[in-house]
């Protein structure tokens, strides 16, 4: 039992730190200067969907806490990708809303996923 609790705690670690990854990847994508280019925003997309769909899929092997908080990640997960591509299909001041948008859920996403992995841990440590 052991190593399939030490493989479900290395799939949570994993989709936090894809998660604070992504959360980078926009912030620095909205910095730069000249804003994010439609390159930039499509891998960023490519990104949030498989960071949302390895988070879905983790989600059944959690216990009711970090899977509460996990749903809670997913949720903004699927708000990013569809700020994310909101972006793509706009300009001027529409496009810096969405990537704005998308930084924000992107930022709760962690959050949420970072509070799944410490209830996750708190569960074990009980």
């Amino acid at each position: 039992m052991g190593k399939i609790e030490t493989n479900v705690k290395d799939a949570l670690d994993h989709i936090r730190a894809a998660t604070q990854e992504l959360h980078g990847a926009i912030s620095d994508a909205a910095a730069k200067r000249g804003g994010a280019t439609k390159a930039d925003l499509e891998a960023l997309a490519q990104k949030a969907k498989a960071v949302t769909e390895s988070a879905k899929g983790s989600i059944s092997s959690q216990r009711d806490a970090a899977k509460k908080h996990l749903a809670d990640g997913v949720t903004h997960l699927e708000a990013t990708q569809k700020h994310v591509a909101e972006s793509l299909k706009s300009s001027g001041q529409s496009f810096q809303t969405s990537v704005q948008k998308a930084l924000a859920d992107a930022r709760a996403s962690a959050q949420k996923i970072s509070e799944a992995v410490a209830a996750k841990r708190s569960a074990a440590s009980k």
